[in-house]
């Protein structure tokens, strides 16, 4: 899930550092990223292959891989988190880089199914903390929760939104937990989701 949005978020410009435990992990996730972006390139520059490929250069200069968070925090506007679905192993994580990221600096998980408080609770930074919980796989799927918490920042929230966007995302916006529940083939917007224009 992670390389998916490292991907989206390369390709529309923003420079991303992806961070991963191994360097083996890290250097598969940047070769799947570059195996999906050459199956973009043949449908979006099937008669211009120089400037598909000159896409895939321009993409991959923007993602960047390190083994460490600590480090990688220190610059990050944004940090997004992508990890296993456990709630202390996430707390672990935040807690860890709320001390060394700048107090700018936006949180956010990927969860699909913690609440976003109890995450957040970790942290310093209640007030710039949300959601951002992206489908798979990322590249093809428009729909991304953008979720709030009571003590999210308005502020916080809009810039998590304006990302959603600014990545060709459809954000549904909804407060305190991820509100898209998956069925076999079926999914469903339950109240307290609202589509954002």
């Amino acid at each position: 899930m992670g390389a998916g949005i490292a991907q989206v978020a390369a390709s529309t410009g923003h420079t991303v550092t992806l961070v991963d435990t191994s360097e083996d992990i890290l250097k598969k996730s940047r070769t799947g990223i570059e195996g999906s972006l050459k199956r973009v390139v043949k449908k979006k520059f099937a008669d211009k292959p120089e400037a598909g490929e000159e896409f895939i250069q321009k993409v991959m200069q923007n993602v960047s891989i390190s083994t460490d968070a600590g480090a990688s925090v220190q610059t990050a506007d944004l940090l997004l988190e992508a990890i296993v679905e456990n709630l202390k192993v996430k707390q672990e994580l935040f807690g860890q880089l709320d001390k060394l990221a700048p107090a700018n600096t936006i949180f956010a998980s990927n969860t699909s199914s913690l609440p976003i408080t109890d995450i957040a609770s970790s942290t310093n930074r209640l007030d710039r903390f949300g959601g951002l919980h992206f489908f798979n796989p990322v590249p093809m799927m428009k729909l991304v929760e953008v979720v709030g918490t009571s003590t999210t920042s308005q502020e916080t929230f809009d810039s998590l939104l304006n990302f959603s966007k600014a990545l060709g995302k459809t954000p549904v916006s909804v407060q305190g937990h991820t509100w898209i529940h998956r069925k076999p083939s079926v999914s469903s917007l339950h109240d307290g989701g609202s589509p954002v224009a």
